[in-house]
């Protein structure tokens, strides 16, 4: 019998449906944020704080395409699926967080070039675990790969 090193993460969860409907409309407020930051930016400087308010968030040009590809590349992957999804949501979540992180760190400083506030952090850290978290429950595998359920493991009836 192999052991999978990630045995403890659902394959072919009842609720995938779910945690990939949460993945793509992460994925899409995304690229909404980013082409409604591209239009309101245009005409500022590219990065640093510009004042700009897009969807309740300061955004500056440079954050806004970075939403943009991220998103872009978050539906994409969700419209491709065959746990593709699954590894973009995984890499894709953490480096948002890693965004969000930064310019938690550089609020309010000069180094601050993606133009966050607060509530710009917040969003970017909600939008990064929602992405986390749709990669632990969306792993699909043939039913002969994904094991037995849980109840069965434990000695419970299905």
């Amino acid at each position: 019998m192999e052991t999978d090193t990630m045995a403890h993460n659902p394959v072919n969860h009842p609720l995938r449906p779910i945690y990939r409907a949460l993945g793509f409309l992460a994925g899409a407020y995304l690229v909404v944020f980013g082409i409604v930051g591209l239009i309101q930016t245009s005409g500022h400087d590219f990065t640093g704080k510009i004042g700009v308010r897009v969807l309740g968030q300061e955004a500056n040009m440079l954050w806004s395409i970075i939403s943009l590809v991220l998103g872009a590349i978050v539906v994409i992957a969700t419209v491709i699926g065959r746990n593709a999804d699954t590894e973009a949501d995984k890499f894709l979540g953490w480096a948002i967080l890693v965004f969000g992180a930064y310019g938690l760190a550089t609020t309010r400083t000069d180094a601050d070039f993606l133009g966050f506030s607060i509530s710009t952090v917040v969003v970017t850290f909600l939008v990064g675990i929602v992405l986390i978290t749709t990669s632990l429950y969306s792993k699909v595998a043939p039913a002969g790969h994904a094991g037995a359920p849980r109840q069965v493991r434990e000695g419970r009836p299905a």
